[in-house]
């Protein structure tokens, strides 16, 4: 077995076709072919179901698939680090719940690296997409959070998914909403105080656990639940419908804009103490590039907890 076998098998993956494949790696179809005939053959099993429509990855093919991006990965992180003269362009992606720090940190990485030389991927998702895009290595770094109420639900899919969480930060709950809305001159907001005004929350998909919602408070009684999918929208339902979401109180001015503020949410329980604590997962034993190295650098820097976790 051979790094450019696996490196073809995990082109005919991502794009479904030898012929696409073939395309994308600059190679004949009847080399790409005859590589992976030979690939199956040494590994002695059938990595693609092949059709007329394309091609699948068998039950055998899907776990090759997910252990020869990470061996792949490896191979890129060393020819990085040792390989000078390397013609290979090396990717890196990151998957987040919507946090603009996360977004601001990856522009300041970027800043760092010859975009040249490097294929870079920002994906603001769902929560069950970031898991995923980390567990198939589509993504090296994924950013989330836990709590008491979702910690054991998604700790058991991490470890599912062999993936394993870093503490970054822990925050208090915050109310977002714009500079305009009645609540905006408040030094503290609680859920009496919200009642008359529209929650808005990301959407996580249909038939999806609320354990994986984005929210800390998902699990209360809302009046009005209006749900977006990115972030703009989100501040356009904020402006347009006076509503609010329940977030880290993270904010970043650069990409939001200055017309909105974070407000902390009051409990009216004196006893409950909700906290969220926020980090990132990565593939465990996995030994991160040199730019995942230095994204996470600078999500310490913004966050302002560098000394405390060196």
């Amino acid at each position: 077995m051979t790094i450019q076998q696996i490196k073809y098998a995990i082109g005919i993956a991502e794009t479904g076709s030898f012929n696409k494949a073939a395309e994308k790696l600059y190679v004949s179809q009847p080399s790409l072919t005859s590589t992976i005939h030979d690939l199956e053959n040494d590994l002695g099993i059938q990595i693609f179901n092949r059709s007329g429509r394309g091609v699948t990855l068998t039950n055998d093919g899907q776990e090759f698939i997910s252990n020869a991006k990470q061996v792949y990965l490896s191979f890129l992180n060393l020819s990085q680090k040792y390989g000078e003269n390397s013609q290979i362009k090396k990717k890196f992606g990151v998957s987040t719940q919507h946090y603009s720090f996360a977004v601001k940190s990856f522009v300041e990485m970027v800043k760092s690296f010859n975009t040249n030389e490097y294929e870079f991927a920002v994906r603001e998702t769902r929560t069950q997409e970031v898991i995923e895009d980390v567990a198939s290595l589509k993504s090296e770094i994924g950013i989330l959070y836990l709590s008491d109420f979702n910690r054991k639900p998604i700790e058991s899919i991490l470890k599912s998914k062999n993936l394993e969480f870093h503490h970054l930060i822990n925050c208090k709950a915050f109310v977002y909403i714009w500079k305009g809305h009645p609540l905006a001159k408040k030094k503290s907001i609680s859920f009496s105080d919200l009642q008359d005004f529209p929650c808005l929350s990301f959407e996580q998909g249909d038939g999806s656990s609320f354990y994986l919602a984005e929210e800390i408070l998902s699990t209360e009684e809302y009046h009005r639940t209006i749900k977006a999918n990115d972030r703009a929208s989100m501040l356009n339902l904020m402006v347009g419908l006076n509503g609010y979401t329940l977030c880290s109180g993270i904010i970043c001015e650069e990409l939001n804009g200055s017309d909105y503020v974070a407000i902390p949410f009051q409990e009216e329980n004196d006893k409950i103490n909700r906290v969220m604590e926020i980090g990132y997962i990565i593939k465990k034993n996995f030994n991160l590039s040199t730019i995942g190295e230095k994204y996470i650098e600078e999500m310490k820097k913004y966050l302002g907890v560098e000394e405390k976790n060196q």
